[in-house]
């Protein structure tokens, strides 16, 4: 354990000051026998209202810090394996303490203010493995109270008020013992067989402390201890000859850590005799001295002496370095040039000097890993990076530099640092990214940078040149922009730029850095990521913590060896977008999202807002955008057939057509100046069927035309004008009609001209009411049979009395007094029209001509109709008399209309 508190007393102190803490010393060690060693004895108990913390599977017990003056026996379960009572104010164990846990593995009662443990404490204990008491206030060593626990593995008891260090037979029976620390502030001799009961156990850790105290050392005290790291807690400061004791018991024995805490707690060493002769017989991997009081001379004697052992590693932790007052620089070579460490660690060191101890670097030159941390240097001069030529990692962070303290314009650094390949100078003060290109960039073997919890972007950010390959740059908690990029080398492997304040990435730089196979991107305001990304090597990203809320597998289409992702904690917007991503990786397994799910939360839309993105199912159709195309496809249809469908049903061609030929023929007229006036030609208008015509000839027209004053009628065969539209001819006629007679049968229902009619007359109807239009059935018709494009005339037929033709003769005479009943009286048409009507009487006698008896076979002959000459009647036979035929052909179908 490497303590982090910083000790700090002048490295020029008298004797008389030396002698005053000596005595301040001793009055504190009486006071801890008298009043107690623990400083939580002089606060008066308070009677605890908190209960222990039993978890879950009751194993586990935690009451620490709750102020406990005893044991809690009522609260602890007997299933219990681990409880912990340290941080309180016990004072003593008691027999019945723990019987009640037979199942216990591991108390931990340091921290207390215990003085006493009876000697059957732990009588029903028998797997305890784990017994801290360290930090309390025993006298004695409770080694029968201890004594059943032959499983015991971990025995931490030091730092209580000992004032003897010896172990009684009831050690021999731990046979399993790994962790033994024992001794405290007042332990006053160490004697030659103290330890013997240890000779046969083979520890992993063994600690001593005596303090300042330590009056008498009897050699071979550490003879028979077997260990793998020793700590030994002693200050020699009036005892220095205790040392090379200590280092003799140690000689030819084999550690992985031999660790001197406070060697020199008060003073600085000043004598000459070398008092790390020994060193050169220890066989240990690593050397920390940590904490004490070391100068200039003392440092020298432990360096010379290491040069001659096998010790890899040296630390130097918390020490109060200090220049000797007897040294003078000679400006000769330097004793200590052969050095070989595997690493030199300097922490936490009061004076930035011991760097050069003896004004010189040299005894840096075979050193593989040099780590300096918290010595805050403020300068490294030019000397220093020559001499450090055996350095191949290089570990200064921690230490507050700034650029101008690393870089120096006026030093030569071609051909420095010719091993270095690892070079980490995190949590600095640096600001210049340019800068530390400018001293880095020399160092040809460099593969490894750490710039990480500095200040790098803020300044000097232009293009760097890098001669070297370097492999992996970590450069994360900066404040970089988007300028930086140009800064950073386009070889690497692995890239960490999280935290750096990033809000856009630099697409150039990735498509340059081709080798990328890592690259992390974390905790940055990152918007989008780049659609433009090419990174075809990389295997491994972090976008985690930034603010893109859009994602999908085509935002990674230039990483093809993408495997690992991690892109949690971003304002993600739930989208059929995201789901297929999630789908595509989570489900299929094309690249696995390290952080899923706890991570992912929708942010938009507002309705989903903190909902984790695992438990968003926007639903198959909805993302399935083949199969949205298809049903599109389809309902389209569907919905076209459907009008169709209804279309059809209810003849909304049929009406749509006719409403534009009333349009274009009223359109027509106003164009053409037609309609001058609103007065009649005609008494009627007969409309009716071509298979109807004989009746209407023969019946109808003579019985109206032939009465006293006779009725004017218009029939399509005789006064349609020729060359006009046939529309146009039939708006106008019935426009110029007072009434509208439909002849109804089941042919004129058939008839596509007739319902024309029927359509048109209607439309005049509108804004008005329907008296003007007369109804004659020629022949029973049932209404619920009609189509539906005949709604009108159902209604009609329904709502209004009609003429009904009899067959009986005795009965027509009465048909045609209704008839001409319903006509009214046949008053003279306004002279205006006159002219207009003989001309279309001198017409008529050309319009249709009867045909010759051997051509009546030929009736059924239709006229042709020529749409883009406006529909102009043209005869196609001509009789050798004047009276009209009848004229079938007249009614053609609406598709041959223009």
């Amino acid at each position: 354990m490497w303590w982090t508190e910083h000790e700090h007393i002048s490295c020029h102190q008298s004797s008389s000051d030396f002698k005053i803490q000596m005595a301040d010393v001793r009055i504190f060690t009486f006071l801890s026998l008298v009043f107690g060693f623990q400083a939580s004895f002089f606060i008066l108990p308070v009677r605890s209202e908190l209960s222990c913390r039993i978890f879950a599977d009751q194993r586990t017990a935690n009451c620490q810090g709750l102020r406990l003056q005893r044991v809690p026996v009522e609260q602890l379960p007997s299933s219990l394996e681990v409880v912990d009572l340290s941080y309180n104010i016990i004072q003593v164990i008691r027999n019945m303490d723990f019987v009640g846990l037979p199942l216990l593995r591991v108390l931990l009662l340091q921290f207390n203010n215990i003085s006493l443990i009876e000697d059957k404490a732990f009588q029903e204990n028998l797997l305890l493995e784990d017994v801290n008491i360290f930090n309390n206030s025993l006298t004695v060593i409770p080694s029968k109270a201890l004594a059943p626990l032959s499983r015991l593995k971990n025995l931490e008891m030091s730092n209580n008020l000992y004032s003897e260090a010896t172990l009684d037979d009831a050690f021999l029976n731990f046979r399993k013992l790994k962790v033994l620390s024992m001794g405290g502030p007042v332990v006053g001799i160490l004697k030659r067989g103290d330890l013997d009961v240890l000779q046969n156990v083979s520890l992993e850790k063994f600690a001593i402390k005596t303090g300042s105290s330590l009056d008498v050392y009897e050699p071979g005290y550490l003879k028979n201890i077997h260990t793998n790291n020793m700590w030994l807690d002693m200050a020699i400061d009036n005892r220095t000859y205790v040392l090379p004791m200590i280092l003799k018991d140690l000689a030819n024995k084999t550690f992985v850590v031999l660790r001197f805490r406070n060697l020199f707690e008060f003073k600085y060493y000043t004598d000459k005799e070398d008092i790390f002769y020994g060193l050169k017989y220890i066989n240990s991997q690593q050397l920390i001295f940590h904490r004490g009081k070391f100068n200039e001379e003392l440092l020298r004697m432990a360096l010379i002496n290491l040069q001659k052992s096998p010790i890899k590693f040296l630390g130097l932790l918390f020490i109060d370095f200090a220049r000797s007052q007897i040294f003078v620089n000679s400006q000769q070579a330097s004793s200590v040039t052969n050095l070989v460490l595997e690493m030199l660690y300097l922490s936490d060191i009061s004076n930035p000097d011991i760097l050069r101890f003896d004004w010189r670097f040299t005894w840096l030159n075979k050193i593989r890993h040099l780590r300096i941390h918290n010595v805050n240097f403020n300068t490294v001069p030019c000397d220093a990076w020559e001499e450090m030529r055996g350095v191949e990692i290089l570990d200064i962070s921690k230490n507050q530099l700034k650029d101008s303290y690393l870089f120096n314009q006026q030093c030569n650094y071609r051909e420095t640092m010719p091993s270095l390949h690892t070079f980490n100078l995190s949590n600095n003060q640096l600001t210049s990214f340019s800068s530390f290109a400018a001293l880095a960039g020399e160092f040809k073997h460099l593969q490894t940078i750490d710039i990480s919890y500095n200040k790098i972007g803020s300044e000097g950010n232009n293009i760097c040149s890098w001669k070297q390959n370097i492999t992996t740059v970590i450069a994360d908690h900066n404040t970089l922009v988007i300028d930086s990029f140009k800064c950073l080398p386009t070889t690497v492997l692995y890239l960490d730029l999280s935290y750096c304040n990033l809000d856009q990435l630099d697409m150039d730089y990735f498509r340059k850095a081709i080798g990328l196979k890592e690259v992390y991107l974390s905790g940055n305001k990152i918007k989008f990521i780049p659609s433009g990304w090419r990174s075809p090597n990389l295997k491994s990203l972090a976008l985690d913590g930034n603010s893109f809320g859009l994602i999908s597998m085509s935002s990674f289409k230039g990483m093809p060896n993408l495997a690992r992702l991690k892109a949690g904690n971003n304002p993600y917007h739930c989208t059929c977008d995201l789901h297929t991503f999630i789908q595509e990786t989570t489900v299929k397994g094309k690249v696995q999202i390290t952080d899923w799910p706890e991570n992912y939360k929708c942010y938009y839309p507002a309705d989903l807002l903190n909902t984790m993105v695992s438990q968003y199912f926007p639903g198959h159709v909805a993302c399935d955008i083949r199969l949205v195309i298809v049903i599109s496809v389809v309902t389209t249809a569907a919905v076209v057939l459907a009008i169709m469908l209804l279309c059809y049903v209810f003849s909304i061609p049929w009406y749509a057509k006719a409403t534009y030929q009333i349009i274009r023929a009223k359109y027509r007229a106003h164009k053409e100046g037609a309609g001058l006036s609103m007065d009649y030609t005609f008494h009627a208008f007969i409309s009716y069927s071509h298979s109807d015509a004989d009746w209407v000839r023969d019946k109808l027209l003579p019985c109206l035309e032939n009465s006293r004053p006779p009725y004017r009628i218009c029939i399509h065969e005789r006064d349609f004008m020729p060359g006009k539209w046939i529309i146009d001819n039939i708006i106008e006629n019935i426009e110029n009609s007072q009434k509208v007679i439909f002849v109804l049968s089941r042919h004129f229902v058939n008839s596509e001209w007739c319902n024309y009619e029927l359509y048109f007359a209607q439309q005049r109807a509108i804004g008005k009411t329907l008296r003007d239009v007369i109804l004659v059935v020629k022949e029973p018709i049932d209404p619920k049979s009609l189509p539906s494009k005949y709604c009108k005339l159902k209604k009609m037929l329904n709502t209004k009395t009609y003429l009904e033709w009899p067959e009986q003769p005795k009965q027509q005479a009465f048909f045609w007094a209704q008839l001409r009943s319903v006509l009214g009286k046949p008053n003279l048409i306004k002279e205006h029209s006159v002219t207009e009507h003989r001309r279309a009487s001198r017409l008529s006698r050309i319009s249709v001509i009867e045909l010759p008896v051997e051509n009546q076979g030929s009736l059924d002959v239709q006229p042709n109709i020529d749409p883009d000459l406006g529909a102009e009647v043209n005869p196609q036979t001509i009789g050798e008399t004047g009276n009209l035929p009848e004229n079938k052909d007249l009614k053609i179908p609406l598709e041959q209309m223009a």
